[in-house]
C-alpha cells in the first residue's frame, strides 16, 4: 500500500494507554498499550524509555514520522506523561491520538473520534485536564460492560477471558489498522472504514 507522504514538522503522536508492568499486561484496561506494541512491531521498532515518562518508538508510520508511546505512570495519570512528551516532540492537540479500553462499546467494537467527554474513563479525564483540551482523537477499543454486578474498576484490571483472548489478536490488528488509516487519510475516511 502506497501512503502519501509527510514531512517532519507534521509528526503525530500516538499513545496507548495501559498500566506498566508484567502484573497488568493482560489486563482489560492494557488494550491502548497492545495495540501500539503491535504498531511497533511492525515498523520493527523497540520502546526506549524517554525522559517525558513515557516508553517511546521514532518511526515512519502511514507515510511519515510517528512517535509511538506508552506512559510510564498508571493509567489514571497519564496526563502529566502525555502533555511531557507532546511538548518534548512539539506535536499539537490536533496531532495527537490516544488509544484506550472503552466500556461503553461491546467487546471487539472500535469506534474512532475527535473529542468529547471522557466517559468515566479516567485516563481520559487525567490527559483531558493535563492538555486543557479534548480535541484530540481517540481510538475506542470495546471491552463491553462487566458481567452482573462486578466493579468497572475491578473488571478492567482482570485480563481478558479465555473467549475473549481468542479473538484478541484478530481485533488488536484491526484496532492498528485503524490508527495507520487515521494517520494516513484523517479522521472521517477512518472513521467510514472502521467504526461499526
Amino acid at each position: 500500500m502506497h501512503w502519501p507522504s509527510r514531512s517532519s514538522d507534521d509528526r503525530q503522536l500516538v499513545v496507548g494507554l495501559g498500566n506498566p508492568g508484567p502484573r497488568y499486561a493482560g489486563n482489560r484496561h492494557n488494550a491502548g498499550f497492545l495495540v501500539v506494541d503491535l504498531l511497533a512491531d511492525r515498523v520493527g521498532g523497540r520502546f526506549k524509555a524517554h525522559r517525558g515518562r513515557c516508553d517511546v518508538v521514532e518511526a515512519r508510520l502511514a507515510g511519515g514520522p510517528v512517535v509511538l508511546a506508552k506512559p510510564k505512570s498508571y493509567v489514571n495519570e497519564s496526563g502529566g506523561p502525555i502533555v511531557a512528551i507532546s511538548r518534548f516532540y512539539k506535536v499539537p492537540i490536533s496531532r495527537i491520538t490516544i488509544v484506550h479500553d472503552e466500556l461503553d462499546l461491546p467487546f471487539g467494537t472500535l469506534r474512532l473520534k475527535r473529542g468529547g467527554g471522557d466517559g468515566g474513563h479516567n485516563g481520559l479525564r487525567s490527559a483531558t485536564s493535563a492538555l486543557g483540551s479534548r480535541e484530540y482523537a481517540r481510538v475506542r477499543f470495546g471491552i463491553g460492560r462487566p458481567p452482573g454486578r462486578q466493579d468497572p474498576a475491578d473488571y478492567v484490571l482482570r485480563d481478558f477471558s479465555a473467549a475473549e483472548r481468542k479473538e484478541l489478536g484478530y481485533l488488536v490488528d484491526r484496532a492498528a489498522d485503524a490508527v495507520e488509516a487515521l494517520l494516513a487519510d484523517g479522521l472521517e475516511s477512518a472513521q467510514n472504514k472502521f467504526n461499526e
